[in-house]
């Protein structure tokens, strides 16, 4: 498997989890859902805002690739953000509605995405100012593994709240050997 569909693999893999957790959080009154537990970002929807918002402050780096992705160019005329803590959205149908639209663009844009893409260097700053210049494929990884690592914070926090997520690893979207010959 190359970087490229690794990286689609990831998008649909996002997606079908960002489901699963809003879900799981819809199910819990609202109070359950902002009260602060402990975690880096509080609550379960403070940790959901922050998700969104790192993947827009992504998305709008990756908006400036060589490429010009066009399911990126909404982002461009966004400005940079730079408050990892921000509030997208303060109500859980409003964030999960944003979520499942950002989701959308993201498989978008990684399903137009090429493999020489990969290999070009992106040169931007991170939240404060620094500059880096770095290899896009590599980043995508980052991106992907991002979204896990915080989706992880958020299924402990919804267990500690009582709701069960259901499975979580990506092994639920692989194929088998058998299934990928059927789709040939």
């Amino acid at each position: 498997m190359n970087l490229l569909a690794h990286a689609r693999l990831m998008a649909d893999y996002n997606r079908w989890m960002n489901q699963r957790v809003y879900a799981a959080a819809a199910r819990l009154p609202a109070e359950a859902v902002t009260q602060d537990r402990g975690a880096f970002f509080g609550s379960i929807l403070g940790t959901l805002n922050h998700l969104m918002t790192a993947d827009r402050i992504w998305l709008r780096r990756f908006a400036e690739h060589p490429a010009r992705f066009a399911a990126l160019q909404p982002l461009r005329a966004q400005p940079a953000q730079t408050d990892l803590r921000a509030i997208a959205h303060d109500t859980l149908p409003a964030l999960r509605a944003a979520r499942e639209e950002l989701d959308a663009r993201i498989v978008d844009w990684v399903g137009e995405t090429a493999e020489a893409d990969l290999d070009q260097a992106l040169v931007y700053a991170n939240t404060r100012g620094v500059v880096s210049r770095r290899r896009f494929g590599l980043l995508l990884l980052h991106f992907f593994n991002h979204q896990t690592h915080h989706r992880g914070q958020v299924t402990t926090l919804l267990t500690q709240a009582g709701e069960d997520v259901g499975g979580t690893d990506l092994l639920e979207l692989v194929p088998t050997l058998a299934e990928e010959a059927a789709g040939d």
